[in-house]
């Protein structure tokens, strides 16, 4: 045990030596330990940037004693945060990320090392030569299709179809191959169980609409091109919107719209779903196979806007040119008002991309300037079938105490 123990020194010594930032987990549930003292002291004679994430603590402010605990170890920022609902950690994320310096930004995957001809870099594969296979969810509500739209994606033309355990209890995966690219229909089961649900069981729905979605990188909204949209499918759509997934509507069985209708009928899906305007809508039949000859290619597109990454320089070429003709509310009010500026922007998080602008005033800029400055960067550099979401912060790095922002 002594020499497994001091191997395990030995790493995290080394992994310290390697960090820019080292974030250092406690159990705030356990409580302060010895230990935690002893690692605390050993982290700050590092000299590196730190940061201290409470882990466990599902409601901060009922456990503030517990927090204050902490904060005899001496570092600083301190963040509550619960490893098994995800609460707290993107917010810990974006705080550490925003202050940091540009140039660590850049040199850690925010700008220069991605740069390529045309503005907007993706991220890089994660294994050299190969490509990861794209994970596919399809969510809708009951009687849609969408058993019909998995078949129809594994079952004609494969090249290789094969049942893949899943991760997640009682998930069913589909592996196909097409046109020389891997995907991944995640959770075939569920599909089955939301359909058989009804009345009270439409929440088990919900929860296994959120099992699959965590699961993928893009899904396939199925809505009925026949009967028209309904509330029902505006609401699975804005657990999707809420999920941040990437998405492509399939408005299925299109051989059921005649003809004369068909215009009115897009038109009436796309004011339904018109929160989500950025996702394509493909009619496809899952009965006649009308409409999926495209899809995978269309997948393929939402999938990598999704992942892009804008460089630093030209977001904040695209920043000063939209501040200056389109400049935000006053920073405050009565005599003392001043302009309130955009001073710089960064791109934090991608699937789906995150921008932190930091402003003088994060307080007085109204939703409505947020959602404008998600669709100019939306349009500026051709984000599709992704979620694009605007985070203000005051330029001190410091939150506001109203966030603004998707």
């Amino acid at each position: 045990e002594s020499g497994l123990e001091s191997e395990v020194q030995a790493q995290a010594r080394e992994a310290v030596d390697n960090a820019d930032v080292i974030l250092f987990i406690v159990d705030g549930k356990q409580g302060l330990a010895p230990e935690d003292e002893s690692i605390a002291r050993t982290l700050r004679r590092s000299g590196k940037r730190l940061g201290l994430l409470v882990n466990k603590i599902d409601q901060p402010k009922h456990h503030r004693d517990r927090l204050n605990d902490f904060y005899r170890l001496g570092i600083e920022p301190t963040f509550a945060v619960s490893a098994e609902h995800g609460g707290g950690a993107f917010d810990a994320l974006e705080a550490i990320l925003a202050d940091l310096p540009q140039d660590e930004i850049d040199r850690t995957g925010q700008g220069g090392a991605w740069e390529e001809e045309g503005g907007i870099a993706p991220d890089p594969d994660p294994r050299p030569g190969e490509e990861e296979a794209i994970r596919i969810a399809i969510v809708g509500r009951p009687n849609v299709g969408k058993s019909s739209i998995a078949n129809r994606l594994a079952g004609e033309d494969r090249v290789v179809v094969s049942d893949v355990p899943g991760t997640t209890r009682d998930a069913i995966d589909i592996a196909i191959s097409r046109d020389g690219r891997e995907y991944v229909l995640v959770d075939t089961a569920g599909l089955r169980k939301i359909g058989r649900r009804r009345g009270p069981g439409e929440h088990g729905g919900a929860l296994m609409t959120l099992r699959a979605l965590e699961r993928a990188e893009v899904a396939l909204l199925v809505v009925d091109a026949a009967e028209g949209m309904t509330d029902q499918d505006a609401r699975v759509a804005s657990l999707l919107r809420e999920h941040g997934c990437a998405a492509v509507v399939l408005a299925n069985k299109w051989d059921l719209v005649s003809r004369d209708d068909r215009e009115e009928r897009l038109a009436g899906i796309a004011h339904g779903l018109r929160f989500m305007a950025d996702a394509p809508i493909v009619p496809v039949s899952a009965r006649t196979g009308a409409g999926f000859g495209a899809l995978f290619r269309r997948i393929r597109q939402v999938v990598a806007s999704s992942q892009l990454r804008v460089p630093t320089a030209d977001l904040n070429r695209w920043l000063q040119d939209v501040s200056e003709k389109h400049p935000p509310a006053m920073a405050s009010r009565g005599p003392a008002r001043r302009p309130n500026k955009l001073f710089y922007a960064s791109q934090v998080a991608v699937r789906p991309p995150v921008f932190v602008v930091f402003c003088s005033d994060p307080k007085a800029i109204q939703t409505s300037y947020v959602r404008f400055l998600e669709n100019q960067l939306r349009e500026a550099f051709g984000f599709e079938g992704t979620p694009v979401r605007v985070r203000l912060r005051a330029r001190s790095g410091r939150r506001s105490d109203r966030e603004r922002g998707g």
